[in-house]
């Protein structure tokens, strides 16, 4: 059996900046990796996928993404035997952390190591783009700038610091929806602020960072904006929205100050407190 940690991610910034040809938008974010994880076992089986969950709000048929790993890897490798995947999920489902494209890629890496399939990193993302837009990040995960579909990926060397408070209000907010809506406010004589060339870790003019979909969620869901707002009134450095949200998340330095500040949405809020990854 291989055990995996499949952690999440947050978007530092998020720009949509176009729509593709193939009903993408090309996007320009900083991909930020946490150690807070789902745990993925992956062991060899006859034939087929399998796979079992300790929540029951992860599908575990043909829908779940591990079984369109599997079932992507078996055209390539006709040969290629069953595997049985269990899943232990902490990870919230639609909350912009990629929880589900964590898992794939953790499946991913998992099927190339349990088969000896001799596929290299490279190979691995190629084929991660297949499966998902933010599963290629999750092959080597730390802290990256995304272009493309998220399919295009640059190391940063500057690291993010500090305790990430993470807070999940009870939204449902539709991917599909915030895309159809952003894309009426796609402006191309907009200023197109390049990442890399601002991020510095601590030192970041984080007024730059702004996350797109903020424009169109907060006057949606106000509850998001209050949060926000809250975070940075409470001593967050930085505070944003992930990926299309629910989650809203503050940067600490003072992990005192980072718990005490959790206390106040416990009673409304899934929270998590969480650390960058140190890959």
């Amino acid at each position: 059996m291989l055990i995996f940690e499949a952690t999440a991610k947050v978007n530092i910034g998020l720009q949509i900046r176009d729509q593709r040809a193939d009903g993408y938008h090309n996007l320009h974010t900083v991909f930020q990796e946490l150690d807070f994880a789902d745990t993925v076992s992956i062991e060899k089986a006859k034939t087929g996928c399998q796979i079992t969950a300790n929540v029951d709000w992860v599908p575990t048929d043909e829908s779940n993404i591990c079984h369109k790993v599997y079932q992507t890897l078996k055209t390539r490798f006709p040969d290629l035997p069953g595997v049985q995947i269990q899943l232990e999920k902490r990870i919230p489902t639609g909350a912009g952390l990629g929880g589900g494209s964590s898992n794939g890629a953790a499946v991913l890496k998992g099927l190339n190591e349990l088969y000896s399939l001799g596929l290299l990193q490279g190979k691995l993302e190629q084929i991660a783009v297949i499966i998902g837009a933010d599963v290629p990040f999750f092959i080597k995960g730390g802290i990256q700038l995304g272009e493309g579909i998220g399919d295009k990926l640059t190391p940063l060397t500057v690291s993010m610091t500090g305790i990430f408070l993470l807070v999940i209000p009870p939204i449902h907010i539709n991917t599909g929806w915030a895309y159809s809506e952003i894309k009426k406010r796609l402006n191309n004589q907009r200023k197109q602020i390049n990442f890399r060339c601002f991020f510095q870790g601590r030192n970041t003019p984080w007024e730059l960072f702004e996350n797109d979909f903020e424009q169109i969620i907060i006057p949606t869901y106000p509850e998001i904006g209050a949060i926000k707002q809250r975070l940075i009134e409470t001593g967050a450095y930085y505070a944003s929205l992930s990926g299309s949200g629910s989650t809203v998340y503050g940067v600490f330095d003072d992990e005192a100050v980072a718990i005490a500040v959790e206390s106040e949405f416990k009673k409304s809020c899934q929270t998590i407190l969480t650390h960058p990854s140190k890959n």
